[in-house]
Order: C-alpha cells, then structure tokens, then sequence
C-alpha cells in the first residue's frame, strides 16, 4: 500500500480557540490512525544538518523553511490513494484547530 509523509502545523492559539469536544475527536482520530499503523509524532527542536561534498558535517540549530505556523508533528501514513490520505488526516489535531496538514506522497 502506497505511504504518505504528512506534517502537521498548527499553534496554540488555533488550538485553543477550537472547541474542546472538538479537540478530544480528533485526538481520539490520532490515536485511530496509530492503532491501524500510522507512525505519528510531536516536533522537536529541529537541527539542520549539512554535509557539502562530504567535506565535514556541520549542524545549525533551528529550522530551514519557514511558514505561517510551526511544525507541530509529523505522521507516515498508508493510504490506496491522495484522496484517501487527504480523507484521513481532513480530521486530525492541526487539520481543525485552524492549523494545516501537508500530504507527501513517498515514491
């Protein structure tokens, strides 16, 4: 079955200004989507780390892209299609506390 890379970005604020019912459903959709398989987690404090032509390794702290809202998680999903991943995750913390999931087909 096809996976997908979903990254979730979502802030406090989105999260709560959503209603509570809604927060704990889509808690329990996280934990769904584990239980048949999904691995799933919180961001951390990322670390960039670079190797230019194998030269030496070098390591900044911080993130290398930048948007709107912070990453908040991640997850790697099975899914037959982009329809059904999208379909899965359209439920999950960040996709309804005014946050957003990006869906990564794995090739």
């Amino acid at each position: 079955m096809p996976k997908f890379l979903t990254i979730g970005y979502g802030d406090r604020v989105g999260y709560d200004r959503t209603p509570k019912a809604i927060r704990d459903a889509a808690h329990e959709h996280d934990a769904k989507l584990v239980a048949g398989g999904a691995v799933m987690g919180v961001a951390g404090a990322p670390v960039q780390v670079r190797n230019p032509e194998a030269s030496g390794v070098e390591t900044s702290l911080g993130r290398f892209t930048s948007s709107d809202l912070p990453v908040a998680g991640f997850a790697v999903i099975e899914a037959a299609s982009i329809e059904e991943a999208i379909k899965k995750v359209s439920d999950v913390p960040c996709a309804v506390a005014y946050g957003v999931v990006e869906v990564w087909p794995m090739d």
